[in-house]
């Protein structure tokens, strides 16, 4: 045999064993199509809430955003108090002091800044009180095997069974023993996966779902799927321990 010929035999060999790693690498990731498998663990004990707080937190100690709507009022001075909406910068503009930072702030946290602001020159230990009126609405992602998959809107606590039920339920093809939920604790991404029969049957928690959390429903459709997310994440950073 020629070295040419040697050569391009190696090639195709060595090509040959990549391809097959990878196709392995898909399968570990996307797991059996009819039960559990695949590397991310299941209901992980320390899967907790993203780095940012959700609608499932209770309105006390929601951290505000932008388009956020509180209700500030100061004890018996009806021309301070109202509703401030958190502009696009993150601030509300409040009478007499101006521009007050509030987006990460929790109410009782605005409630202190007004309080030191208005006191510093206006007001003598005033009285303030804040509460959240409206927040603004939340998307999560839902893909994979269910029938409208996309960037859905969600208001309040919402669970993975209510996340599947918003993009209108799964597909003839779906595996929902293995449904992957994805999302960035402590400035890491993470992932977890869940078993939505063992939830129905209530043999599991439904997990709660935070705003811009990726929801993923196995299938025999979503390899190609599968293959984005390999592309566009480092999959050493998405299954760290958790």
């Amino acid at each position: 045999m020629r070295v040419t010929d040697l050569l391009g035999t190696i090639q195709r060999n060595f090509r040959a064993a990549c391809m097959a790693v990878f196709a392995v690498s898909l399968l570990a990731l996307a797991g059996c199509a009819g039960g559990r498998g695949g590397t991310v663990p299941y209901e992980p004990a320390n899967f907790g809430a993203p780095d940012v707080e959700s609608l499932a937190v209770p309105a006390s100690q929601q951290r505000l955003g932008p388009l956020d709507k509180v209700r500030v009022t100061v004890f018996q001075v009806a021309d301070l108090s109202g509703d401030f909406q958190v502009d696009a910068a993150g601030n509300i503009q409040f009478p007499l002091i101006g521009s007050v930072p509030a987006q990460g702030k929790t109410p009782t946290e605005l409630r202190d800044e007004v309080s030191r602001l208005l006191s510093a020159r206006y007001l003598n230990n005033p009285d303030v009180q804040v509460a959240v009126v409206e927040q603004s609405q939340q998307t999560i992602t839902v893909d994979g095997a269910v029938n409208e998959p996309g960037v859905l809107p969600i208001r309040g606590a919402t669970t993975l069974m209510r996340a599947v039920a918003l993009a209108n339920g799964m597909t003839e093809d779906a595996n929902p023993a293995r449904v992957l939920v994805f999302r960035t604790v402590n400035g890491e991404r993470m992932a977890a996966a869940f078993d939505l029969t063992s939830i129905r049957r209530a043999q599991s928690e439904d997990p709660p779902i935070y705003g811009n959390d990726i929801v993923i429903v196995d299938g025999n459709n979503t390899r190609r799927l599968w293959r984005d997310i390999i592309s566009s994440l480092p999959v050493l950073g998405m299954f760290r321990p958790f």
